[in-house]
């Protein structure tokens, strides 16, 4: 029989590590008769202990009963440099009112690898496929030759770097950060806000409920991906998510105690009450930082791209704005930032000072009246309406005729798992599939049409 060695590291055949911090006997045994027992604790919770029979602790797993397991014992002994590796992949100065990884939790229990909880969430969302769709879709121009204006893609990695910055800072969690960052804008429609915009009256239309980006990367995230399987991200990660949404600002956050059963009522209850969205608040002070970053990321970004198409001068920037914030993008971001810091530093909430967070609310209403609602003119947006009006009443009664050769179904359908097929209306179908397009896919789907 092995040997089990105190302070050693095992993992368990269900995945998770255990260091054995004594060898005891059980006090109802003597003699011959004597029983040993192990004593172990969480390697991530040292106030998780258990008591097991030294031969439990040591016995060979049931193939019968689990035969898909790779491992030979209940427990076998982790190699020291591979725990190492472990421990040092890990944030170790983390602040006390950080998210910690052993909190990261998740609606089916996985094996641990190498990796800790929310690092492996950044690598689930950046080798989705919805990710790599990032390069081709809108952030606020469209139609345009210009190759220095912002890209969904370069948008998010803006807001990860910005959260980044502000979580070191703070002793945050980096990771839980970036993975919430570069994740939060995968719901995004073709065309940005005004192609969300449409998506939502045509969901109404077809009682399939309101159609909110951020509530649809959590969905693209939890049943879409992965063939129609979704990624088991973390609760917190998916918070962080559903919650970015940076058009409803607040001068200060508190984190906000949630579990899946309550995070799940209030993705559900966004597709009924365009209330609930207003009113989401992220459980995590990293959640908080990426709803703020988000902000910091497109208020200076797109007056600079506004200003390269000569839509706006940086002199139209309003005086108390320009004296409090700057003027350039840089200069923005910068102030921001470190006026966050220093309201926030050491304490149990994210905040902004007052005079920051009433310029940030003036600058927003600058952008939305002098940039945003001119991104368009009156015919483009009648043309892109046509286009996503016209593409769901095609794919629909595709669906409804079954037609194989269409796109919709070979494509799309066809790879998505019977659970995504079967839970989900037609309609709904379509809507998520037009939700996932780039801006050149539906452009192009479109003209095929006539």
């Amino acid at each position: 029989m092995r040997e089990v060695k105190i302070g050693n590291i095992y993992r368990h055949f269900k995945g998770h590590l255990y260091q054995v911090i004594d060898i005891c006997y059980d006090a109802n045994s003597e003699g011959n008769d004597l029983k040993k027992k192990v004593i172990y604790e969480d390697i991530n919770n040292k106030d998780l202990k258990w008591v097991r029979d030294y031969d439990e602790f040591n016995s060979l797993v049931d193939k019968e009963k689990y035969p898909n397991v790779k491992s030979i014992y209940r427990f076998e002994e982790v190699d020291d440099n591979l725990l190492e590796v472990t421990r040092n992949m890990k944030i170790t100065n983390l602040s006390e009112y950080a998210s910690k990884y052993e909190d990261g939790i998740r609606l089916k229990k996985e094996d641990d690898d190498l990796r800790p909880s929310y690092y492996r969430d950044i690598d689930r969302i950046l080798y989705s496929l919805a990710y790599t769709r990032y390069l081709d879709k809108t952030q606020v121009f469209t139609h345009s030759e210009n190759d220095h204006l912002s890209r969904r893609m370069t948008h998010v990695q803006y807001v990860s770097k910005i959260g980044r910055t502000i979580g070191r800072a703070l002793n945050l969690n980096e990771d839980l950060i970036e993975a919430a960052s570069l994740g939060h804008d995968l719901g995004h429609t073709p065309f940005g806000h005004v192609g969300e915009s449409i998506l939502n009256k045509i969901s109404l239309e077809n009682n399939e409920g309101f159609f909110n980006h951020n509530i649809q990367s959590v969905r693209l995230l939890m049943e879409l991906e992965n063939y129609g399987n979704g990624y088991n991200l973390t609760l917190q990660v998916l918070d962080a998510i559903m919650c970015h949404n940076g058009e409803f600002a607040l001068q200060e956050y508190h984190k906000n105690e949630k579990d899946f059963t309550k995070f799940l009522e209030e993705y559900h209850a966004s597709f009924k009450d365009k209330n609930v969205l207003k009113n989401l608040k992220p459980m995590t002070l990293e959640g908080a930082v990426v709803r703020i970053s988000d902000m910091i990321a497109y208020l200076g970004k797109d007056i600079e791209d506004a200003v390269r198409l000569n839509i706006i001068k940086y002199t139209d920037i309003p005086s108390n704005v320009k004296k409090v914030l700057g003027v350039s993008n840089r200069e923005i971001v910068n102030k921001i930032i470190l006026d966050i810091i220093n309201n926030s530093l050491h304490k149990d909430y994210i905040k902004l000072s007052e005079e920051v967070f009433k310029c940030i609310i003036e600058l927003k209403k600058f952008n939305y009246e002098n940039i945003y609602y001119k991104a368009y003119s009156k015919e483009e947006l009648i043309h892109i309406e046509d286009i996503f009006r016209s593409l769901f009443q095609k794919y629909l009664e595709d669906l409804k005729n079954n037609n194989e050769e269409s796109i919709i179904i070979k494509n799309y359908l066809s790879k998505m798992s019977n659970e995504y097929k079967n839970n989900n209306s037609k309609e709904r179908i379509v809507i998520d599939y037009l939700a996932g397009m780039t801006d050149e896919y539906i452009i192009k789907q479109y003209n095929l049409l006539s």
